[in-house]
């Protein structure tokens, strides 16, 4: 498999990784403030947040989730006591003074809000200042307390168990965004789910398929220590909230940037339109690009004896066949029927028609560009179980001895369940996202005589054996590399030598 050259490889630092390191001066400063500071800072958080939940409850009895009413003078005063009530609680976690730079366009102007980088549970901070409406899923409204407060700001709900909840959830925002302001602004986190900050991730389209203008809001947390970040790997939910509340002074800084119109091309191309704010946001930041997305996060997570080493043209891979549908709804059954298809075929290898048949979809430029990707000769031939392996690494990144049974179910013999070296050598460099792999070692540590075979059943024994497996005995080039095993055409490996 090999990396087209249809975008930069910008992937940097891990932005769903949060590692905090404290120095001895910070250990004793949190151990004096846990029993001091802290208690009282969670009571006082505790008592505000259950003030603020009668307000919320009364003001949301007999309104309609459809329709906007005339806003009477009790609902306006519990909007003004809510605000209040929510600024003092933040006050009393550590977020004394809040900078709000640039204004804040109004909702006839301005129908949705964009807002980057999201991490954390803290970013509800802008959304209690304004009251703004939000994308949320529906398990949310059943948050003790918190789930009251959410529903209080007439949130767009996700139905996760709605097949069609992605096409009702822009239609819901398509809908408010062009009622001329009669509704609340929305806010919407476009990232999808929490990042370091160490950089933009991809956009989801959502916010900008209405094709209204948005104004960019971007959040900073400038504190020396990053106790706010809460993403996909790093401290928990409640570690946060305690390290945060140890804090002398929680600083943020909101920044609403100009109003962004989008052209007659980007309303035609959301995904242009997203990339074109996600610039202009990420240069406001001073944050690189990076090209990542929420669906990416499983991938680039990944972790094993067999984990992906270079994610650059297996995240390529993925956003692919995302764009072809063939992420959603792909189950291991499928894949091992993908599988029992591919072995039939005995690596014969095929054209691009043969590969739209196989999958059973029409041709296409992202079809094309997925076949391209395991084109290792040009002459516009591919071994189809090259893509099973990489669907399946994909589909599957922590359970890479699954893909290696399901890899070794196409290669093997079906007298002995042997697979030779290069095959071997084949599936590792797919799944291990590296350009080539050398096998002499593990060949001879295993001291069999004959040593060009190879069973899954030795191999997995002796992975579990040799948990550094891949970095002790696999010796594979570390310079930027294309994915797969340079072939010739008649479909051998080339020899090191030639």
């Amino acid at each position: 498999m090999k990396s087209s050259n249809s975008r930069p490889s910008r992937l940097g630092r891990n932005p769903f990784v949060h590692k905090l390191k404290f120095t001895m001066t910070e250990k004793i400063k949190i151990g004096l403030m846990s029993v001091t500071v802290f208690p009282v800072r969670l009571l006082l958080v505790s008592s505000l947040m259950l003030l603020a939940w009668p307000f919320a409850f009364t003001a949301a009895l007999g309104r309609s989730d459809f329709v906007i009413e005339p806003q009477p003078w009790w609902r306006r005063f519990i909007d003004l006591c809510l605000r209040v009530i929510m600024r003092a609680m933040w006050f009393c976690g550590g977020f004394h003074w809040i900078k709000v730079k640039g204004e804040r366009a109004a909702a006839s102007e301005v129908p949705i809000l964009t807002v980057a980088p999201h991490s954390s549970y803290f970013d509800a901070i802008p959304v209690t200042m304004t009251m703004c409406s939000i994308v949320t899923k529906l398990e949310s409204k059943s948050i003790p307390v918190w789930g009251t407060l959410i529903s209080y700001i007439r949130p767009v709900f996700v139905f996760r168990s709605d097949q069609d909840s992605r096409r009702k959830t822009v239609e819901e925002i398509n809908r408010r965004a062009q009622s001329g302001g009669e509704w609340p602004q929305i806010m919407i986190f476009p990232e999808g789910t929490c990042t370091n900050r160490s950089g933009l991730i991809l956009f989801k389209a959502g916010a900008f398929i209405p094709g209204v203008p948005v104004q960019p809001v971007v959040l900073r947390y400038p504190n020396k220590l990053d106790t706010v970040t809460w993403t996909w790997q790093g401290p928990a939910a409640f570690k946060i909230l305690w390290l945060t509340l140890c804090q002398p002074h929680n600083p943020m800084e909101i920044e609403y940037l100009p109003i962004y119109t989008p052209s007659k091309e980007e309303k035609e191309n959301p995904a242009l339109f997203a990339n074109n704010v996600r610039k202009l946001m990420a240069k406001a930041l001073e944050l690189p690009l990076t090209d990542l997305s929420f669906d990416d996060r499983e991938i680039s997570l990944a972790r094993g004896p067999l984990r992906i080493h270079d994610l650059n043209s297996l995240l390529e891979f993925h956003q692919l066949v995302c764009r072809l549908g063939l992420r959603a709804g792909r189950t291991d059954n499928v894949l091992e029927e993908q599988a029992r298809r591919a072995r039939k075929l005995r690596g014969d290898r095929r054209s691009l028609e043969d590969f739209a048949q196989f999958l059973n979809l029409p041709v296409s430029d992202t079809l094309t560009q997925v076949h391209s990707l395991f084109d290792q000769c040009g002459d516009g031939q591919i071994d189809i179980r090259h893509y099973v392996i990489a669907l399946s690494t994909v589909h599957r990144p922590s359970k890479s001895m699954e893909t290696l049974k399901l890899a070794f179910k196409m290669y093997e013999s079906e007298e002995n369940g042997y697979i030779l070296e290069e095959e071997l050598a084949a599936i590792l460099e797919i799944m291990l996202g590296v350009k080539e792999v050398e096998l002499s070692g593990l060949f001879l540590a295993l001291d069999r005589p004959d040593s060009a075979k190879i069973t899954y059943d030795e191999l997995h024994h002796y992975i579990e054996q040799h948990p550094y497996f891949v970095q002790d005995c696999l010796d594979f080039e570390n310079h930027p590399r294309k994915f797969g095993p340079p072939k010739s055409c008649n479909g051998q490996k080339h020899n090191k030598e030639d």
